[in-house]
């Protein structure tokens, strides 16, 4: 035996001896696992699916098109078939004449398969394409179903959607190369480190599993994101009112105040300098205020609507009007708190209240009778076990939402970063827009209801109008000058939704625009970064489709456009206005305390 040999064979041997110690650590880890698992906090099981009806209605469809269309189901079994035995065949011929090497590939190009394995290896190959075989059988078999109602079809196509992306081949270990390397690469290391990550976003959502997208040790709220200078100048049980620091000498002299949507924190219009919408607005000269909403914790159980119209919006623009000794303020709504900013505009109008001099809608939608990519969970045997779980827990917790919010987009938000995070081990990316997608609120019980029951799945303000504080609120009332910005790829408030509930308010001066990009990176497009750009089109009469076909695309982001709107609103140039200037106590520096706290805490 060759002196090279025994080094080979005693490397070899410590590198399996550093193995065997890193997989020794799988034992301590159960034992957390264990742990966590046993105080988990339940919630209600119609919250992870539909009911059994949709796949009963389904396989009694399925079986309904056999019976009337023998011949097309057929076609389609004997279709997958052909492909499934000619993939195998040519497999093993591949392997039997020659050196090892895979057959033919003609799957399509995924990017969750991009380790060359995947195209070289005959293991992996074969793998990956009987996966995406059998996951086209899947998909035309759904598509084939004709006797289905529209609604519940779009729900089996769904959840059908979720099954095939459960089962790719990557979000398994034996069937994911990259994991492999990994693993033997760092002798096991990255798994022990990949089990700590599990374990670690287990415990920190009480046995729920939610995937970390950004690593939260980057991130510190007043430190190196939310950082625009400002004060608390009001504080309630609903919200902070923070009003910003002047950073010119002059202002515009009507204050501006922006509602952002309590379901998430405001600081995403507050991220970096770089793109902060906040720090934006102040350095073109306005007062600029924003409500920061409190973190419901169960004592919220008996919140509702009125009280976010009434404690919140109504209480925070006559705050506003008190510090800057205006009569009238301009307001932004975005998301859900554009849709109640239009309910609080038909208030304000049945009141004889003129407090609102312009408004302007980020993303908002008043219009909920296309409900797009939501309308699998806002059916009422998920409707049901949210209102069982509010009436439970007195909230709608955060880590329902985002879970759903996550499997709209299950490969970008799921299982891509679980992959990378569990099976890998690695830290998850220092992102600042992702740290603000992890840092949930919850939604009071009652508030929650109104909304999903009354809003969502009632569209009670679009078609008839909708019940509150006394009064009977429309759209039409909704007449002050509005600009509405709506995002062209958005998944939770899409374009034409916002466009066709724009078109049902009663002003006659609107302006709408819409911006390339999703929800947030739509909104959070700052000029510096010359990204997207922007649709304008002055006919508001038209069908979307239309105004679209008609609409004039700009280059580069619309917050300039927007501004220039704005500036025609918000009145002459006055000495800046500071914080305490009224001699208000201050309450504490931005970002305030309520953003601070925690859902789940």
């Amino acid at each position: 035996m060759t002196t090279e040999t025994t080094d080979h064979d005693a490397t070899k041997t410590a590198s399996m001896d550093r193995m065997a110690e890193n997989l020794k650590k799988v034992e301590e880890l159960g034992e957390r696992l264990r742990n966590v698992m046993a105080s988990r906090q339940t919630h209600k099981p119609a919250l992870d699916g539909p009911n059994q009806q949709l796949f009963t209605k389904a396989v009694q469809a399925y079986m309904n098109e056999a019976l009337n269309n023998p011949a097309k189901l057929m076609e389609q079994q004997m279709g997958y078939w052909a492909k499934a035995l000619t993939h195998f065949m040519e497999a093993q011929q591949a392997l039997a004449t020659g050196p090892m090497a895979a057959p033919k590939d003609r799957t399509a190009k995924d990017r969750r398969f991009t380790n060359p394995m995947w195209e070289t290896n005959p293991y992996f190959n074969f793998v990956k394409q009987q996966y995406l075989i059998n996951s086209e059988a899947l998909e035309q078999a759904v598509n084939s179903i004709t006797d289905m109602e529209p609604r519940e079809k779009q729900r089996l196509a769904y959840f059908s959607r979720q099954i095939i992306d459960l089962m790719s081949p990557t979000n398994f270990l034996a069937t994911n190369p990259d994991a492999l390397e990994k693993a033997v690469e760092t002798e096991g290391a990255s798994l022990i480190k990949g089990l700590e990550n599990l374990i670690a976003d287990l415990e920190a959502n009480d046995g729920e599993l939610i995937v970390r997208l950004s690593d939260e040790n980057a991130f510190e709220l007043g430190g190196n994101i939310a950082t625009t200078p400002g004060k608390v100048v009001f504080r309630n049980r609903m919200f902070e009112l923070i009003q910003y620091t002047p950073t010119t000498e002059k202002v515009h002299k009507t204050p501006l105040l922006i509602f952002p949507p309590w379901i998430n924190k405001f600081y995403i219009l507050d991220l970096k300098e770089q793109n902060s919408l906040v720090k934006w607005i102040v350095d073109q000269g306005y007062t600029l205020f924003m409500v920061s909403w409190v973190n419901p914790d169960p004592s919220y159980r008996d919140v509702g609507m009125e009280d976010y119209v009434e404690s919140g919006y109504l209480t925070a623009i006559e705050e506003v009007k008190k510090i800057t000794g205006e009569k009238q303020i301009n307001a932004i709504g975005y998301c859900i708190a554009g849709t109640t900013l239009a309910l609080t505009l038909s208030l304000l109008k049945q009141r004889g209240d003129k407090s609102i001099k312009s408004a302007t809608f980020f993303t908002a939608l008043t219009d909920f009778s296309d409900q797009g990519e939501f309308q699998p969970f806002l059916t009422d045997d998920f409707i049901d076990g949210i209102e069982a779980e509010t009436h439970d827990k007195g909230i709608l917790p955060s880590i329902i939402m985002a879970r759903t919010f996550s499997f709209l987009r299950s490969n970008d938000l799921v299982y891509g970063p679980a992959v990378k995070h569990y099976m890998m081990g690695e830290t998850p990316p220092a992102f600042d827009l992702l740290y603000w997608n992890g840092d949930g609120a919850n939604l009071p019980g009652k508030m929650a209801m109104q909304y999903l029951r009354g809003l969502c799945q009632g569209n009670q303000l679009a078609d008839g109008g909708y019940d509150l504080l006394g009064h009977h609120l429309v759209l039409d009332d909704v007449d002050v000058p509005l600009c509405a910005i709506a995002c062209e790829t958005d998944h939770i408030a899409p374009w034409k939704d916002s466009y066709r509930g724009i078109g049902l308010m009663g002003s006659k001066d609107k302006t709408f625009i819409m911006t390339q990009s999703g929800h947030i990176a739509g909104i959070v497009n700052p000029p510096s970064k010359k990204k997207y750009g922007h649709y304008t089109n002055d006919d508001l009469s038209l069908h979307y489709k239309d105004w679209l076909a008609g609409a004039e695309f700009t280059e580069g982001s619309w917050w300039p456009r927007w501004e220039k709107w704005l500036a025609k609103r918000a009145g002459a140039m006055i000495p800046a206005r500071n914080p305490g200037d009224d001699g208000r106590k201050l309450l504490g520096d931005a970002p305030g305390d309520y953003v601070r706290k925690k859902a789940n805490r």
